[in-house]
């Protein structure tokens, strides 16, 4: 029997396949939280369904704020039986550049945010022995590619910690989900060249949630023909990997 969710977190609910979700969730009759770092494009997203959303301005760095904040949520929610981490940034790197503070971004926003909203999560739902989490991690993070080295490794790394939670969590009855999308039409793709196989968020917020109903934790590709890609990636000999600019 699918899941059926009731009340929500999204975090990263502002753009993208953070707000596609939370739009299809609501559109289901899920009471949403939305979470995000821009207060007024949460206040647009919540007026598409002011009687089921909430909004909670938070930027994902603000570690410190999270406990008190997550508590918060639930409880002005009733409960909590879903959470989906969905923020995510990757500022353009260019040729020969080597910039600390864009891969420390990127390790804070991709990686350190995920940790700090995911594990009181883990730990509220282990202790209830029921609850799914998602994660929205990317197949950028299957390989070091050579053109975006701080946004392949914050990926890799969220795909290991999503990984270690199902394994730890699976036993107490927690869903724990990977999502790891190809290219989907969103502002961190805009301008970028040879995309193929591009998705609107709408078709992979549909994915995720179905992938998250199933209630059996997985790690998956969306759309699922992006595995034929990542096995010839894993595959590839270094020599040969290093030479291409994918």
């Amino acid at each position: 029997m699918a899941l059926v969710f009731s009340k929500a977190l999204v975090v990263g609910a502002s753009s993208g396949i953070g707000e596609a979700i939370a739009r299809q969730l609501a559109e289901g009759g899920a009471q949403v939280a939305l979470v995000a770092r821009r207060a007024e494009e949460l206040e647009r997203v919540r007026q598409a369904y002011p009687d089921l959303m909430r909004a909670y301005p938070h930027d994902v760095q603000q570690a410190e704020q999270v406990p008190e904040l997550f508590e918060r949520i639930v409880a002005e929610l009733g409960g909590l039986d879903l959470i989906v981490y969905a923020a995510g940034v990757m500022p353009k790197v260019a040729e020969g550049e080597y910039h600390f503070d864009k891969d420390a971004l990127m390790v804070q926003v991709n990686l350190l945010g995920a940790m700090a909203w995911l594990n009181p999560a883990a730990a509220r739902f282990e202790a209830a022995r029921a609850g799914s989490i998602v994660g929205i991690s990317s197949i950028a993070g299957e390989r070091g590619r050579r053109g975006n080295p701080g946004y392949c490794t914050s990926k890799a790394a969220l795909s290991t910690y999503l990984e270690s939670l199902r394994n730890r969590c699976s036993r107490s009855g927690v869903n724990v989900v990977t999502i790891k999308p190809g290219f989907v039409e969103t502002a961190m793709t805009r301008g970028l060249e040879g995309l193929f196989w591009l998705i609107t968020p709408q078709q992979a917020a549909k994915t995720t949630l179905a992938l998250a109903r199933r209630g059996s934790s997985a790690s998956a590709f969306v759309p699922a023909r992006w595995w034929l890609v990542a096995l010839i990636v894993r595959w590839l000999p270094s020599f040969i990997f290093r030479r291409l600019n994918f």
